[in-house]
């Protein structure tokens, strides 16, 4: 979870994810146009993502493509997002409380 929430807490990592949610099956050369970044920058960011894999690299012939995996996203919500209706009113009712508390 912490390497999971590391890799999105950067820009780039976030824009690049945004590409290939919108296009997927890039190559590394098509994901760099329009940053500003070098070409091994992108690559480290790319290796941060498929280390916690949010992205998946397939081969096609000499071409790597990338595509966006969002199964570990899944992952986010299920751990502070509550499932039923009596947790949600249970983490309603406390923040209320604590809300009534402060001045």
């Amino acid at each position: 979870m912490d390497q999971l929430l590391r890799a999105l807490s950067d820009a780039t990592r976030r824009r690049l994810l945004d590409r290939l949610r919108d296009q997927p099956g890039l190559t590394q050369t098509e994901l760099a146009e329009g940053f500003a970044q070098s070409r091994q920058a992108l690559s480290k960011h790319l290796a941060a993502l498929e280390a916690v894999d949010l992205v998946v690299a397939v081969w096609r012939g000499r071409e790597k493509l990338h595509y966006l995996n969002p199964v570990p996203l899944q992952a986010l919500p299920a751990r502070w997002v509550t499932t039923t209706a009596r947790e949600h009113s249970a983490a309603l009712a406390a923040l209320q409380k604590a809300l009534e508390g402060t001045p």
